[in-house]
């Protein structure tokens, strides 16, 4: 696993404000990410987080600006853990979190504590600023272990509805703020924007969803919480890149009440009714054939949005082995004869997904070309 750690000096200003991260209720504090809660308020050396990440993209641009819109034809902005928009509540690296545990909220430093207060006081419910819910449990327990998430839990009560709608809506208050300033940004240079949001398929059976509320998607039996996430991703005509296409839900553990079918289904509605193009992923190396056909399957234009885009994970020694390199180029060839989209000319002007053009060298002799990103 790869990993970018934030930049030395964020991490010696975080030394100084532990708060400047994610916290769980038992204190952990998460240095993978800035905390939300404090986007708009100057802790950086007199900016806020908003402006920093501002500034990042400006320089990108300014350094990229030539390939953009020809080489780049695609930008993903991060909208927090691992790119992702959510909050870091399965933190598996340290050991804290294994699946197919339900993950804590994350909303425990001083900046979302306050948030939390303000939005219980403007709702006339003071108690509720208080703190978090006090039995949403551990990182890995089941939702029947709690008495948040379990079948009948406060998760659908009046004060579970409060919480979950704050607690949803600053994550997609921070998605909104980071993508606002990233159209602005990018405006211009050809290259489309696009928001990554995690394949969360543990527990997805259950009525509360559990594992998916801890990391900021308000999505139960009662409430989609997809649809505003794809709205807010429309309204800066970014992409929504969702992962786990390759999943099936026969393959998944039987106690994790998983459905990674059910989940991507209900996210290609989602961006369908919001209008917004979607592009996925697999979430696990896959090499065979199965996997393969899973993603044709979901591809399609059935029931929902189709793929605009496949992102293959990942190129590795595994790949070059022939039963796989066969797998992989047969599942090329009918991506691009059986999906959506027409069969690529062999001069591709427009940088499709799967290219197959020619590029021209130094000495000007064009070269043929494929390549699968």
């Amino acid at each position: 696993m790869y990993s970018i750690p934030l930049p030395p000096w964020v991490l010696e200003e975080i030394s100084k404000n532990p708060d400047l991260v994610y916290t769980d209720k038992s204190g952990r504090r998460n240095p993978e990410y800035i905390s939300l809660g404090c986007d708009t308020i100057p802790l950086l050396r007199g900016r806020t987080p908003i402006q920093v990440y501002s500034d990042y993209m400006r320089s990108f641009r300014d350094r990229f600006r030539d390939y953009l819109g020809d080489v780049v034809q695609e930008i993903q902005v991060g909208l927090g853990p691992c790119g992702e928009l959510r909050y870091p509540a399965y933190p598996e690296s340290n050991g804290t979190w294994k699946f197919p545990g339900i993950g804590e909220f994350q909303c425990y430093d001083k900046y979302m504590r306050a948030s939390l207060k303000a939005s219980a006081e403007a709702s006339s419910n003071e108690d509720w600023g208080r703190s978090g819910p006090h039995d949403s449990g551990q990182y890995n327990q089941f939702p029947e272990d709690t008495g948040f998430f379990r079948r009948d839990g406060t998760w659908n009560s009046e004060y579970g509805r409060f919480f979950m709608e704050w607690y949803s809506g600053k994550l997609i208050q921070h998605g909104d703020r980071i993508l606002a300033a990233a159209k602005e940004i990018f405006q211009g240079t050809g290259s489309k924007l696009s928001g990554k949001v995690a394949g969360i398929h543990w527990h997805y059976r259950s009525r509360s969803h559990a594992a998916e509320l801890t990391a900021g998607y308000y999505n139960t039996r009662y409430c989609d919480g997809y649809i505003p996430i794809a709205r807010m991703l429309a309204k800066h005509g970014a992409i929504l890149n969702f992962t786990c296409m390759e999943m099936r839900d026969r393959e998944q553990p039987g106690n994790a009440n998983c459905s990674p079918e059910g989940l991507v289904q209900q996210v290609k509605m989602a961006t369908r009714t919001a209008g917004v193009e979607l592009a996925g992923e697999n979430a696990l190396e896959r090499y065979d054939a199965d996997a393969y056909a899973q993603v044709l399957a979901t591809s399609n234009l059935d029931a929902g949005n189709g793929l605009g885009a496949f992102t293959y994970l990942r190129m590795h020694k595994k790949l070059f082995e022939s039963d796989n390199w066969r797998n992989l180029v047969e599942f090329v060839q009918r991506m691009s004869s059986e999906g959506r989209r027409p069969r690529l000319p062999e001069w591709d002007s427009t940088g499709s997904d799967l290219y197959v053009g020619f590029v021209k060298g130094k000495n000007g002799k064009k070269t043929k070309e494929a390549a699968v990103v």
